[in-house]
Formats: C-alpha cells, structure tokens, sequence
C-alpha cells in the first residue's frame, strides 16, 4: 500500500510561474537578441534538456530510446495538478542519478501535445510513467514506484542494477544487518534457481527494504539453515522470521510478498502520517485501535499490556495506538469518539468497514483485549454503525443535510430525483468539488422534483450502503423499486447538470474520476487527495 503500500508521498500542488516573450506592459523595449547563425541552432530531432529531464516529441523520442538504455519517461499535461506536484521530484531525481552517474536517464513528454504518441502508448490519465529498457518501444513497463524523488531513484537503480546484494562472508551479512532496520536475504543452495529470479523480481519493487543474496555454505551455517529459505531480519520485535522455500512448488512471489508486509511490520504501530500508508499496505484487514493520550502516565501504562497481546493475532489482526493528543481528529470523528473518551479500543474491518467497540468500562489489559479480538473474530460482537441526529434545519439550505435517520425518508421519495454526495469531514476530494455542489443545489433549488443532498459518511453508517471511498455520488431516480445509480463522471458543475438534465445518465466520452479515498488519511500530509487502503498507486488525472 495500496498501496498503497507502499511511504505516502509529501508533494506540494503548485505551478510554475510562466514568462512571456517581449516587453511588459508600459516597460522599456529591449533590443531583439542576435539570431544565431543556422548552423547554431539545435536540430530538430535532437531531445532538448530541462534540469537534466530529456524534453521528447513524436520526433525526438525514437532518437532517445537508441542512445538512452534505460529511459523512465513521464507523460504529463500542463494543466494537471497531480503532474505540477511531481515536476520538482522528478527534477530532483534525475539530479540524483546524474551525481552517481547511474545509467539511467529521465525525460518527459507532453501529452496533449503530443497526441500520437499518448495514443501509441495507450495513455490515459496523467501523470503516467513508462520504463523503456534497451530502446524497446513496444513493451514499456509500467512505473508503479513512488512519486518523491529519492523513491523514484530507487526503483530505477533496483531496475539498472543488483536488486539484491550478494553476500560472501559474515562480514557482509553483518554489515548489511547494521545499516538497516529491516533486511532481507534469500539463501540458496544454487543462484541459477529459477526461484532466485522469483526473489530478485519481488527486491526490485519492496522499495522500503534491503535485499541481500547469498549460496555460501557457512552463511547456511552460520544461522542455522539447512534448505533454501528467505529471512527476514528487523531490529525490533523478535527479531527475525523465516520463510522456506517449498521444494516442490517453489517459491511464489504473491505468498513471499506477504510474509514480508506481515513480518516487517513491528506488532505495535503507531498511527501517524508517516505510518498510514504502511499501515493500509500491510493487507491486513482487521486493526485493532487503542486510543490513548501519550501525555499521562496512566495511558502510558496500557501499552505493555497491548503489545502482550498482539503476537497471538500476528498475521491476522493489526495493532495500532492513535495517540488522541497528536493530529488525530479525523480518526476519533471516523470512530465517533472523542479525546476524552481514552483510553479505549475500537476494532474495524476495513474491507466491510465494519466497526466494534468493546463493553462499557472494559478494561484494557492483555487478557481482556485478547478476548475482545477473538470474539470479534468469532463473530460473538455485533458491529456498531454511527448515526446523528437529524439537525432542525436539515432542509433549509440548498444543499439538504442528511443523516442517518433521514436518508431513507429522503433518498427514496418516489416524487423526487435525489443526488447525494457521501463525503468525510477532512477529505481533500471532498473539499475541491464542494463550491460545485453548492453551485449546482442553488442551481437546481426551483426544481421541486430535484433534491441535491449530503450525508457525512463518517459520522452516518448506512448498511445498505456501505461507503469505501471519499466523495461517492449516488443518484436515487424518482419512481417505485428504490433504484440506485453511482455516478462516475467528472465533478464540476457543467457534467453534474447534465446528468441531472439527462435523468441520470451520461453521454459515453464523459471521463471517469480518478476513484475516492476512504479513512483514514490525514490530508495535511500527502497530495490533495486520498487513498484507499492498501492501495498503492499515486493519484493521476485522466484524460
């Protein structure tokens, strides 16, 4: 994750300033510069250079592909926000790579002015990122790396060079083992296995570890293998965790992948902006969350109690303290808590999203969270789902508020068309398109058969529709038969008007968003966007 997932990216959403040819307004005319002689110029088909990052056309790219090798080419759109947010990190990278004179080389193309070849490369949202290795232009393979710079560096040196470290004594395993937190190391009896490729395959792409090799016997030896088998060695936690490589069924990159998510995570995480992605990563379903203010002593006290318990449910249930004195808000609203209800535990699903609470004054000791887990898992608790009050003056704005307690009445009126958007308090998405749905309620509030709506979704639970991601737009058609349409067009008020217009449909070439976030997230720390858990993809604009 999810990411993904992958560390959450902290790019900044800005654009560049642009400046005109010719004197400004009112000032001083300039001589005209002196034109260089024809030989001078560069030509047409030589790849211009900003920042180290190769400017490609449709004429320049053919040339670039034959003198570059390993060429990483963004497809990007001026007026994308998401392309202007990783401009300043991929400069930074291409510097990065140029200082240690990797043989790997960075460039960009611009989009929609170069349509031919978006098309030929099947581009369809930005920014897009494409590998191409020895000037093979039919098979690119897709980035899926991060999106800062020292991320983006990585991925290319794991695809330019050893992905893994090849280990011949102690003295390296050692050296290895000390300069990180976590490393990995495949020991194989024989390196022309296919399964070291299997393993070498899975290093390029776990961006977050160290990869090390090895087929020396006394390495076998000297931490106790007798068969192939992949460690996975941390500084914390227990320290080490094995995985053997089955003889007859070999080793499989899916099953490998989570063992190490698994194992690499500590069995307490702290939630944070720099844990989240990690946490949603690990594609653990089930967390455990223990609410708790770090500054008093008697909260402090319960975490040892909590870590006892979290190695029985390794694998199964994630544990993670939210400190409720930290930037945490959204996370409390998420659960409908507040500060001053820690120390307390919540339990979630976050595929179902379904949430449980222990009971009133349980307390929190490693016995009594041990049990909570289990009968949570053994289906002995019913989930809770949040639900306000229906406010006085729920239907005196244009946009109407709906809660829990009136969605039904309102979203199936057989006499109105209702178009509800479900959002979270503290979701950038949310934020962006609100001016638009403003817009559009004013719009349409004369229309006594067009209802425009919004239900905080995280603070109202509705098991019949249960929502993953942050904003979802639903359209509920006037009539019998509680028909339900989601809508997945553009969010700005022209495409909303048309699909009211149009009773609930789009026309076919209307683009589709990039998909919603759901919790938990905090916005102040990545793009203006959100994730879902696990997921691992950075945000991009779709044609």
């Amino acid at each position: 994750m999810d990411g993904q997932l992958l560390p959450v990216l902290v790019l900044l959403l800005g654009a560049s300033g642009l400046c005109e040819q010719g004197p400004g307004p009112g000032g001083p005319l300039e001589e005209p510069p002196e034109e260089k002689p024809p030989e001078e110029k560069p030509s047409e088909e030589e790849p211009l250079e900003e920042d180290r990052v190769l400017v490609l056309s449709q004429q320049t790219l053919g040339q670039a592909l034959q003198e570059h090798p390993a060429l990483l080419v963004e497809f990007y759109a001026p007026w994308c926000g998401h392309c202007r947010a990783l401009a300043p990190e991929y400069r930074k990278a291409a510097a990065l790579l140029a200082a240690e004179s990797a043989r790997v080389t960075l460039a960009k193309v611009d989009g929609p002015a170069e349509p031919e070849l978006a098309e030929e490369f099947a581009v369809t949202e930005y920014p897009t990122l494409k590998f191409f290795r020895d000037g093979n232009r039919t098979h690119p393979e897709e980035y899926t790396g991060p999106r800062e710079a020292k991320g983006i560096a990585e991925w290319l040196r794991r695809r330019v060079g050893p992905s893994a470290r090849r280990l011949e004594d102690e003295e390296d395993a050692r050296a290895l083992m000390d300069a990180q937190d976590v490393v990995v190391v495949g020991f194989f009896q024989d390196l022309q296995d296919r399964d070291v490729a299997t393993f070498l395959g899975l290093a390029q792409d776990a961006l977050d570890m160290t990869f090390g090799l090895t087929d020396r016997p006394q390495l076998f030896q000297k931490f106790g293998l007798t068969k192939d088998t992949v460690v996975l060695f941390k500084k914390y936690d227990e320290g080490r965790a094995d995985f053997p490589v089955d003889k007859e069924l070999g080793l499989d990159q899916g099953d490998l992948s989570r063992f190490l998510l698994t194992h690499s995570m500590r069995l307490v995480t702290e939630y944070s902006s720099e844990t989240s992605s990690k946490i949603f990563a690990a594609r653990i379903l089930n967390h455990l969350l223990l609410f708790v203010n770090q500054t008093l002593d008697a909260h402090r006290e319960l975490l040892p109690g909590f870590r006892e318990a979290a190695p029985h449910f390794r694998g199964q249930v994630l544990f993670v303290v939210v400190d409720v004195g930290a930037d945490n808000d959204h996370v409390l609203q998420y659960f409908g808590l507040k500060a001053q209800e820690a120390p307390t535990l919540r339990f979630i699903n976050i595929e179902t999203t379904k949430k449980y609470a222990p009971g009133h004054g349980a307390p929190v000791t490693a016995a009594a969270i041990t049990d909570f887990c289990r009968a949570v898992l053994g289906g002995g608790i019913k989930p809770y789902r949040l639900s306000q009050e229906v406010p006085p003056d729920w239907d005196q704005r244009p946009v109407k508020t709906l809660v829990g307690k009136n969605f039904e009445q309102v979203a199936f009126d057989e006499t109105k068309n209702v178009f509800i958007k479900f959002y979270a308090p503290w979701c950038a998405h949310c934020k962006e398109m609100a001016p638009a749905w403003e817009e559009l309620a004013e719009k349409y509030r004369d229309h006594e058969d067009i209802v425009i709506a919004e239900l905080d979704a995280t603070a109202n639970e509705l098991e019949a529709f249960p929502v993953h991601g942050f904003p979802t737009l639903k359209y509920f058609p006037a009539g019998p038969g509680r028909k339900v349409i989601d809508y997945k067009g553009a969010r700005d008020l022209e495409t909303f008007s048309k699909f009211l217009d149009s009773g609930g449909e789009l026309p076919a070439e209307e683009p589709a968003e990039v998909p919603g976030a759901t919790f938990p997230k905090p916005e102040n720390t990545t793009e203006p966007r959100d994730e879902k858990p696990g997921n691992t993809t950075e945000p991009r604009d779709e044609l």
